[in-house]
């Protein structure tokens, strides 16, 4: 047995015994247990928290950017919310701080304006290559980055009763402290309540890698230096460094103009950087905005917190960025904040050593170029770490493919790894980290374990067919393949 030395179980008071367990229920897991569930396996999710969604519900990053590959469950889901009345919409750039006027002024000085567009539909929200970048292509992502935006608590409960028609168990506000493991392969997870669970397979899709760590797994953590894959954009000297966090916060509009008062006695500058960041402001569909500032803390700084000391600085940074927007912009006067997520949103802690590291080469290469027979999802989001020194944003040529092998820890035979802190380098993972694209890695994971557990002898996952797993993923309409098929637009605008 190997524990997290911090969490100590009780007494084990039961045990179960599952086809597949996933634990954290993120888009990485949401994607996976939905898969599995669905196919007939026998699928339990445990997660920390009580909301089901991860970064979505609990973080409220409750928005899906543009970009490839969100054609599979992440569109099932979305054609639930959209019967119900003000929980979803596709948003559109309204003005930009780097797009002038005619005056030769910033449109919008705080960052981006992003507002509901009613004219555009899902498949509007599935490009984003092919702009220079933001600033130098402003008609390009005019007409082609759009995303999807949606009500957080509704998002996490119509996903749960998706995950329980399916007969998928759920297990909430329940923590792993440990595994069990014979030769390369986990047999049993305790659970922080004394409760035991078994399972002929493992999903870890936790933002940490936290099962893999337990069970072993190497794991990467900060930015590689150039002579550990060659990457053009990496520092010549590894840095202890990852991307930013962000704590979302709410406003809604007021009859009552005014400015809020700054509360905890803060000082009206920004005591952490040399001035206050800027956002991205995403409308909701009923006319509330989504405030993100990008980004709130580094990445490293909140790891050294605790989290209750790292949400309430984090707290306090929105509370000043806000009396910022609000002192300096008349047209955020006419709103006040009606609440703050539940938790920072994190892009990046650790990466798992899987037996494929996805790295800048993949993202530059592009589907043309790559050689991989085992891709299981698509992306194209630009390079794009936050809060780190010598930050770049850097657009893709074209869409490139995570390869399945990027979801094996090396050694393991009935693990995966389906979330952020899948086989990444840094530069990496700053591109693919996005909630649909982490969603589909979980629905590959999730129909990868259903064909591995009706195959003789409880088959590694490394000895699985990449074709087969490609075929059934295409028969869900999962996207692999740039350009779009016809039939995928088909089903995408039924």
């Amino acid at each position: 047995m190997m524990l997290n030395p911090e969490m100590t179980p009780h007494k084990s008071t039961m045990s179960n015994q599952y086809d597949l367990v996933v634990v954290g229920a993120g888009s990485g897991g949401i994607g996976a247990a939905i898969a599995a569930s669905r196919l007939g396996l026998e699928v339990l999710l445990i997660e920390k928290n009580e909301l089901i969604g991860g970064n979505a519900s609990h973080g409220g990053v409750s928005i899906w950017e543009m970009g490839v590959g969100g054609t599979g469950i992440p569109y099932d889901i979305y054609e639930y919310l959209k019967d119900i009345e003000g929980a979803v919409g596709i948003y559109s750039f309204a003005r930009h701080c780097s797009w002038l006027d005619n005056r030769g002024n910033s449109e919008f000085p705080p960052g981006a304006d992003i507002r509901i567009d009613p004219s555009k539909k899902y498949i509007d929200t599935l490009r984003r290559h092919g702009a220079r970048s933001l600033k130098e292509d402003k008609d390009f992502v005019k007409k082609y980055w759009h995303g999807v935006v949606f009500e957080p608590q509704i998002y996490s409960n119509t996903v749960e009763k998706i995950l329980q028609d399916y007969g998928c168990k759920i297990l909430k506000n329940t923590q792993v402290v440990g595994v069990e493991k014979n030769s390369n392969r986990i047999s049993h997870l305790f659970l922080k309540t004394g409760d035991t669970v078994s399972a002929r397979y493992f999903i870890d899709s936790t933002d940490s890698g936290f099962i893999c760590k337990l069970f072993g797994a190497k794991m990467m953590f900060g930015r590689e230096s150039k002579e550990v894959f060659g990457e053009p954009n990496a520092p010549d000297i590894p840095v202890n460094e990852i991307n930013g966090v962000s704590l979302i916060y709410r406003i809604t509009p007021t009859e009552e103009a005014g400015i809020e008062n700054l509360s905890y006695n803060l000082p009206n500058n920004c005591w952490w950087d040399k001035d206050f960041p800027l956002a991205s402001i995403v409308q909701y569909p009923n006319g509330d905005f989504n405030i993100n500032m990008l980004p709130a803390m580094s990445g490293v700084d909140y790891m050294k917190l605790s989290h209750k000391d790292a949400y309430l600085e984090c707290k306090k940074r929105a509370l000043a960025h806000w009396h910022y927007l609000q002192t300096n912009y008349q047209e955020f006067r006419s709103y006040r904040i009606s609440n703050f997520a539940l938790s920072p949103g994190v892009r990046e802690t650790y990466r798992v050593t899987g037996e494929y590291i996805l790295t800048e080469h993949d993202l530059t290469s592009g589907l043309s170029r790559q050689s991989h027979d085992d891709i299981i999802t698509i992306a194209d989001h630009s390079m794009d770490p936050h809060g780190v020194e010598d930050s770049f944003c850097k657009e893709i040529r074209e869409p490139y493919g995570v390869p399945f092998r990027c979801l094996i820890p090396k050694n393991s035979e009935n693990l995966l790894i389906a979330s952020r802190a899948a086989s990444f380098s840094n530069i990496a993972a700053s591109s693919c980290r996005l909630s649909r694209t982490m969603m589909q890695l979980g629905q590959a994971a999730g129909v990868a374990t259903v064909l591995a557990a009706n195959s003789p002898q409880n088959m590694p996952y490394i000895k699985l067919g990449a074709g087969e797993l490609q075929n059934e993923l295409r028969k869900q309409y999962v996207e692999l393949d740039w350009p779009r098929s016809k039939e995928l637009k088909d089903h995408l605008t039924d």
